[in-house]
């Protein structure tokens, strides 16, 4: 973690999990171009050749913490640490996440798209939820994906541990799916709080790393390298979303800029049951 310089109550206050690369990284650079203060929520390091960011860490108008959120005994400490030192924040974005290959579970034991895109999220909000109060129009931001619009089925008593794996179109879009409907099954309280919801489908982005393909398809892999648009398309989308949350109902799910219809919206009120439990019931009683 950085120390961090009182904040300039004139400069927005955004934190991103999940900005270590890929989008979550292009939307801390964009963000601090725009003279925001970052608070970067990572497991892994930042790029330590980068110009933009280590400058940005010297004056502290970028904060790193670390810690890894799919382990809950990690994830408690580095929000304390969260609280500890920082004073506000304007919009949180619930970026972190993967494409995983495999059926993978987190130490809690749940599947480890849903722990990290549906649980996590909702357990970070509401951690985060004092500092949220006291910045300017808070907002929080999931981000979703155009995969939940393919999901098929979709059992929400199977969400934490699938009867099957199939990759981007299985356990990921189902996750993905479930925090965009637990987002628009809560967005009313947290409106009536103070606090805008929605969720964000940041498009098609090339985020594939030369050291991990994640778990993509081979002829999805291949369109990605060949046609879709670097990692900066999609952050752009996410910080527009946030900027214009005004323009949409609490809850909304974006893409390309417009409301788009969930499927499955019966099922909100039961992963809002679900994610809920979890963080009333394990999260808050482990502590």
């Amino acid at each position: 973690m950085t120390t961090m310089t009182r904040n300039n109550q004139n400069e927005r206050v955004a934190l991103i999990t999940g900005a270590s690369h890929g989008i979550g990284l292009e939307l801390a650079r964009l963000l601090l171009r725009e003279g925001w203060q970052v608070i970067a929520l990572n497991r892994s390091e930042l790029p330590k050749d980068d110009e933009l960011l280590n400058g940005m860490l010297r004056t502290s108008k970028l904060r790193t913490y670390r810690g890894d959120l799919s382990d809950y005994a990690s994830l408690r400490k580095v929000l304390e640490e969260i609280h500890a030192h920082e004073t506000r924040i304007d919009v949180l974005y619930n970026n972190a996440g993967g494409s995983f290959s495999e059926l993978l579970y987190s130490r809690q034991g749940r599947e480890l798209h849903y722990e990290l895109h549906t649980v996590v999220p909702y357990i970070i909000y509401n951690e985060l939820k004092e500092l949220l109060l006291q910045g300017d129009r808070p907002t929080v931001v999931g981000t979703s994906s155009n995969a939940a619009g393919m999901v098929k089925r979709l059992d929400p008593g199977k969400l934490a541990s699938p009867e099957s794996f199939k990759k981007l179109l299985g356990p990921y879009a189902d996750s993905k799916l479930a925090l965009s409907l637990w987002t628009q099954e809560h967005a009313a309280a947290a409106e009536a709080e103070g606090i805008r919801l929605l969720s964000v489908d940041p498009g098609g982005n090339n985020t594939i790393r030369s050291s991990n393909s994640g778990g993509l398809p081979l002829p999805v892999q291949l369109l990605m390298r060949l046609f879709f648009p670097p990692p900066t398309h999609g952050a752009a989308r996410l910080r527009d979303g946030a900027a214009g949350a005004a323009r949409h109902a609490a809850g909304t799910f974006v893409s390309k800029g417009a409301p788009r219809a969930l499927k499955f919206r019966q099922h909100g009120p039961a992963i809002l049951r679900q994610v809920d439990e979890i963080y009333r019931k394990e999260y808050l009683k482990q502590g």
